[in-house]
């Protein structure tokens, strides 16, 4: 990841491309603030040129003018804010589309006066490239980003570097393909990950759970060669204002079990991505030494057929030593997310935040970019602001208590799915309400469709894992801190 810098407005500028933004008017598109300078070093014909390439200054517009001799730099690049230039999303979306298409410059300055963590935030994660499995991959020439602003900026800046990294920690992971990432390199790389920034990890093997008697997590990895696995990871400061646990599924493939997908096997190695996320999240929050106690756990197992996957009206006894009807092998993810959440509450949290890539009714419900909340109403909003103030797209859901019946099971206390389908993604989360004691703050977050990007890429959202979820559980954890989020 390339390094970014605040700089003095006066400094002279050292860079292969700067970055100007536009925005939109009745009138036309405009320059906004901190492209006076640079508009002067081309004759103040940079507005003329850009009007002349058909500039609108939309969101996701960028557009070259090189400079042609006239200046220390030898490329112009305007990117769009819309019509809300004050937006720190839209300064944030800007600079992520502008560095997107700038992979082969060294060097580049942001010439845009805005919400500086913002812009940091969004270069640094539209200059996300994933080539590890590629067999000459060229080496990123981007080295550096600097913006123009006071030295009180560098605090945002460098808060924007930690997320930055941890968002694309996660992007990485989700991108590694499954024979190579399954639950037992996936345990490993997060114990690594942990022990490099001095938080105690404890990883639980397969016999280790089978003498702790997760049932859930075992039922569901009972059908691959690669056995299952169930991380924790502890941050513990000093004079903590709260104490969070993280819950995030971890199933590294899904193909559905004996209830074999038919669609969409192609990106169902981000079925982990709720698991990627609350792992690298507590590295973030470890990083910004927020004083909130965290503890991420996190279920890993591969959903496979096979003689000895676990099967449809198979009954399971879970953790917390309750039964649970197995009605489609698919519907594994509140399994183990069950037996996760009940280890978690022996640490006895305050608050309680689970995120998973869990239904494809959130798909049908929310579409591919917006994750869907649904538990304690209090908590539930919170955590709703967080993600709103960082930026990511969430909407609050109900749990109807209607919906508790359909989890009826005639042989077990529950079963894993109703026998009617509606309301999936509400179901789900009912199930996981049902391992979780009243009065405690909790809440499911669903990022089926937002964790992984099918189409093209668009402002900071590079095509595949996206590191959906990781800004909102920071800005959660700076709530619950004290420390306000930077502001949407």
């Amino acid at each position: 990841m390339p390094s970014v810098s605040i700089i003095a407005p006066t400094t002279a500028l050292r860079a292969d491309a700067v970055v100007v933004g536009l925005r939109t008017t009745k009138n036309g598109p405009k320059l906004v603030d901190g492209a006076a300078s640079i508009d002067a070093a081309l004759g103040g014909r940079l507005h003329d040129a850009l009007r002349a390439l058909g500039a609108s200054g939309r969101p996701d517009e960028v557009l070259k003018v090189p400079t042609l001799g006239l200046a220390d730099f030898p490329l112009v690049v305007s990117t769009g804010l819309g019509d809300d230039p004050t937006s720190p999303e839209a300064a944030r979306r800007a600079a992520g589309a502008a560095l997107r298409t700038l992979s082969g410059h060294r060097r580049v300055h942001l010439a845009i006066d805005a919400d500086h963590g913002a812009l940091a935030e969004g270069a640094l994660l539209g200059a996300y490239t994933f080539t590890a499995y590629k067999s000459s991959p060229a080496k990123p020439a981007l080295r550096t980003i600097s913006i123009a602003g006071p030295t009180s900026a560098r605090a945002a800046v460098r808060r924007a570097a930690v997320v930055a990294e941890a968002v694309c920690r996660v992007r990485d992971l989700v991108n590694t393909p499954p024979n190579d990432l399954y639950p037992e390199t996936f345990a490993a790389r997060a114990a690594e990950l942990a022990k490099e920034a001095g938080l105690t990890v404890e990883v639980l093997d397969e016999k280790a759970l089978k003498k702790g008697k997760y049932g859930g997590i075992l039922g569901v990895g009972a059908g691959s060669v690669r056995g299952p696995r169930l991380v924790r990871i502890t941050y513990r400061p000093a004079r903590a204002k709260a104490h969070l646990a993280l819950v995030g599924k971890g199933i590294t493939f899904d193909s559905g079990g004996l209830n074999l997908k038919t669609a969409n096997l192609l990106w169902m190695k981000s079925d982990m991505g709720g698991a990627a996320a609350v792992i690298a999240s507590i590295l973030a929050i470890a990083a910004l030494k927020l004083p909130v106690s965290v503890t991420a756990t996190a279920p890993m197992a591969e959903n496979m057929p096979s003689g000895t996957s676990y099967r449809p009206s198979d009954v399971l006894r879970m953790y917390d030593g309750s039964t649970v009807e197995v009605g489609d092998t698919d519907a594994e993810g509140r399994l183990v997310l069950a037996d996760a959440i009940t280890r978690a509450l022996e640490d006895e949290p305050d608050h309680l935040i689970e995120i998973s890539t869990l239904t494809g009714a959130q798909l049908v419900a929310l579409g591919p970019r917006m994750m869907g909340a649904m538990g304690a109403p209090e908590w539930r909003d919170t955590v709703v602001a967080a993600a709103g103030t960082a930026g990511e797209g969430i909407w609050p859901m109900p749990l109807p208590d209607e919906l508790r019946a359909g989890l009826d099971s005639p042989v077990a206390d529950l079963q894993n799915v109703p026998t009617e389908r509606w309301g999936g993604m509400l179901v789900a989360g009912r199930f996981l309400g049902e391992f979780v004691p009243a009065g405690l703050p909790w809440v499911h977050l669903d990022i089926a469709g937002p964790a992984f990007n099918n189409g093209g890429p668009r402002d900071y959202t590079p095509k595949g894992g996206t590191g959906a979820g990781v800004r909102t559980l920071i800005a959660a954890a700076e709530h619950l801190a004290g420390r306000a989020a930077p502001s949407r």
